[in-house]
């Protein structure tokens, strides 16, 4: 390791310490037992760093002796490390051993679900381990009342396992009702919870608002046609993932709605084309997120045929101080292609090859299929005996007027 990692190792093990003083007063052959016993559980130094840094309670020995048993006796074959982690930190909270766990996982077993669901539950919500088991069957009860198959349950909680979050009547109840009132009918909202059952952690009015951006979307009908080509419910989900992406990124709930508002064709990109622009508009370009309320164009339109060449002519001219302007997002994205190469890459023949349509040797599709003109090539007629005479009188006739005109004159 070299100097400066050693120096950052120590400052990091420092200030760790600072925070977590009960460990200066431990026993060390204590704490070495706790990790050996944290290795045991799952055999992956950055389980156990991970598991350290983020909750450094789980090192109390008397706590975890309790789990020298290891995973094998819990009742679940696939455990991962981040499931791990999560019932360690609800354990050592609500001071729970593994006996507990592991009636906890056959009795949600017992519900119907399979092995991969229970750990995909005790990764996303690990505090069910202590939620009433009630709470549970009525989730349960109220997918099977809006017609959904017992067998699709299982599947529902494995993407889906948020839901333990959505209290039936606080929610749920209130969330469909919501979707009666905006017209969509049972067999609708149905299909899109077995499609995507993310539907389910909507907030309310959060589809409300996202149907009212598309009622007053102003772009052509092309494009609205395609946003709404899987119908209105779908269309709606699809701006909210949108917006949720670009929150992400800093922007508020407004701005985003706005964002999406001024530039409709964002809406039929795909999330990871979205965030592409945005990781390469933050890192690479420099510029806030707050630009996109500025220039919501940059979002619609093609990163690998306009944004990434413009920003290399742009930056080769900025290098060699051929730029007498700071170009802004603005003259990058709202340029004409053919106007932005008048500009910047024509005067410049070096520029031709970071500009790929107009480079010289950049290979131009033809307007036509190669042969088209022969059909409108004129249909040639065989000469008959007739016609042949018919001409030549023709000529002989041009021939004598032309011959009188010169006697005249």
């Amino acid at each position: 390791m070299s100097f400066k990692g050693t120096v950052s190792l120590h400052l990091n093990c420092t200030t760790f310490l600072a925070k977590n003083r009960f460990l200066l007063n431990s026993n060390a052959s204590e704490i070495e037992k706790s990790l050996k016993i944290l290795l045991s559980l799952k055999k992956s130094q950055e389980f156990l760093v991970s598991m350290v840094y983020d909750c450094p309670l789980v090192l109390d020995f008397e706590f975890l002796k309790n789990w020298e048993m290891g995973t094998t006796e819990i009742g679940i074959s696939n455990v991962s490390s981040l499931m791990i982690q999560n019932v360690l930190e609800v354990s050592r909270k609500f001071s729970l051993g593994p006996e507990d766990l592991s009636r906890w996982i056959q009795r949600f077993k017992g519900l119907g679900f399979c092995d991969g669901t229970v750990t995909r539950v005790l990764e996303e919500f690990p505090l069910v381990i202590v939620m009433n088991e009630n709470r549970i069957h009525e989730r349960i009860e109220f997918l099977m009342g809006i017609g959904i198959d017992r067998n699709r349950i299982d599947w529902i909680f494995s993407l889906f396992p948020g839901i333990l979050t959505c209290g039936v009547q606080n929610k749920l109840k209130p969330l469909f009702d919501e979707f009666e009132d905006l017209g969509f009918s049972l067999d609708v909202v149905r299909r899109e919870i077995l499609r995507d059952p993310t539907v389910l952690g909507l907030e309310l009015g959060e589809l409300s608002r996202c149907l009212e951006l598309l009622r007053t979307l102003k772009c052509r009908i092309p494009i609205k046609e395609r946003i709404y080509s899987e119908g209105t419910f779908r269309a709606g989900l699809e701006v909210k993932r949108r917006v949720d992406c670009l929150c992400r990124y800093g922007l508020i709930r407004r701005d985003a709605f706005k964002v999406l508002w001024k530039e409709p064709r964002a809406i039929l990109y795909e999330i990871e084309d979205i965030e592409k622009k945005i990781e390469f508009l933050v890192h690479r370009m420099k510029f806030d997120v707050l630009w996109l309320v500025d220039v919501p164009e940059y979002l619609g339109v093609n990163f690998e045929k306009q944004i990434f060449p413009r920003y290399n002519v742009i930056e080769y001219l900025r290098s060699k101080g051929g730029l007498g302007n700071e170009v802004g997002l603005k003259g990058l994205i709202k340029l004409s292609r053919l106007r932005f190469y008048n500009l910047y890459v024509k005067p410049y023949p070096e520029c031709e090859k970071l500009f790929s349509r107009f480079a010289g040797d950049a290979e131009v599709k033809n307007r036509h299929p190669v042969g088209m003109w022969k059909l409108f090539k004129p249909k040639k007629y065989p000469e008959s005996k007739v016609d042949l005479e018919n001409i030549k009188s023709f000529m002989e006739s041009v021939r004598l007027v032309e011959g009188n005109l010169l006697i005249i004159n």
